[in-house]
């Protein structure tokens, strides 16, 4: 049997280009003694990995080159040397960007394919979600009554955040998206107050325009323009949790930052930026209470879905681009 792979053959500058990874054929691993061996079925592509494919200090390992990647992927365990785990069980796990993949039990997570479907443990009820519920609750301390902008508003952690902040009791939800369909989904499908195209004119003012009373909390996931434009509108005692800056990840130089920094003087503002993996003690809250919110239909949540394994890069650099609505999953 075959098993095909994403290998990184060089370290991107700028915009990864093909010609940087091979999807490479290998044996089917076997696993050992306290290992399960597991088919994928669904595989995540996010935003971090792109940091993960430079050779920077980061507060992930680099990718190894010549060497398989990693990401988060649900599959059925097809063999298993470990109690607990047998085969046919389905599970979460972090060795994505393969089709097979053997490795030690204790990093496998067993999930419920009768509660959710598969794809929702890598997006509504997994790691995005999670992010979204520690960053906006915890590191931005979100009150009821907060007006909250979110960037990247369309993407599966932004549309998390709004629905939250609404279920929660904020006083207004603004988002920024890149295109105007997915201004009209934030408005009409996933409840935000008000949002806009922030290609279609300067940020600062078409926040100003949407939150004339100024803003609580901001969530950021895109940085640049978006964070000197949030600082802008900041109401005293502000906060900002800073999730992502999906602006700059591909730049070859710094980019400069906010040029307003001053404006926390006097709003007494805070920013702060946070990883999810530093919030896992929240899971079991996470879970007990979005979990009834997604069943219900009360939290909506959408996923970009691509096709195999061989398109498995092209998801990810469309995630760099904004190609997603949602998270973006690619099916096996």
């Amino acid at each position: 049997m075959i098993n095909r792979e994403w290998h990184l053959l060089n370290r991107p500058v700028g915009w990864p280009k093909p010609e940087d990874f091979a999807l490479v054929e290998t044996p089917v691993p076997t696993p050992g003694e306290g290992q399960v061996l597991v088919r994928n079925l669904f595989l995540s592509v996010d935003p971090y990995m792109r940091g993960r494919m430079s050779a920077a200090k980061s507060y992930a390992a680099p990718f190894e080159l010549g060497k398989v990647m990693q990401g988060g992927a649900v599959g059925e365990v097809v063999a298993s040397n470990a109690e607990g785990i047998s085969v046919g069980d389905h599970v979460l796990h972090f060795f994505g960007w393969r089709e097979y993949a053997a490795f030690d039990a204790q990093h496998a997570v067993k999930v419920d394919a009768g509660a959710a479907p598969l794809s929702t443990y890598l997006s509504v009820l997994g790691m995005t979600g999670l992010t979204a519920y520690a960053g906006l609750l915890r590191t931005a301390s979100f009150k009821e009554g907060d007006t909250v902008f979110v960037s990247g508003a369309a993407g599966a952690v932004g549309s998390q955040v709004g629905q939250i902040a609404k279920l929660k009791g904020a006083s207004r939800v603004i988002g920024s998206a890149g295109s105007d369909e997915k201004v009209k989904l934030l408005v009409e499908e996933y409840g935000f107050d008000a949002a806009f195209n922030y290609k279609n004119g300067p940020v600062s003012e078409q926040l100003r325009a949407a939150a004339p009373d100024g803003v609580d909390v901001y969530f950021d996931n895109v940085g640049g323009d978006h964070l000197e434009a949030a600082i802008g509108s900041l109401n005293q005692g502000g906060r900002i949790a800073v999730c992502g800056m999906i602006s700059v990840y591909n730049n070859t130089e710094p980019a400069p930052g906010p040029r307003n920094l001053a404006r926390l003087i006097q709003t007494r503002g805070r920013i702060e930026g946070f990883l999810v993996g530093d919030h896992y003690d929240l899971q079991p809250q996470f879970v007990q209470e979005v979990g009834p919110w997604v069943a219900s239909g009360a939290l909506k949540y959408r996923e970009t879905v691509v096709e195999g394994i061989e398109n498995n890069l092209e998801a990810f650099l469309g995630v760099l681009r904004g190609d997603n609505t949602g998270k973006m999953i690619v099916k096996l």
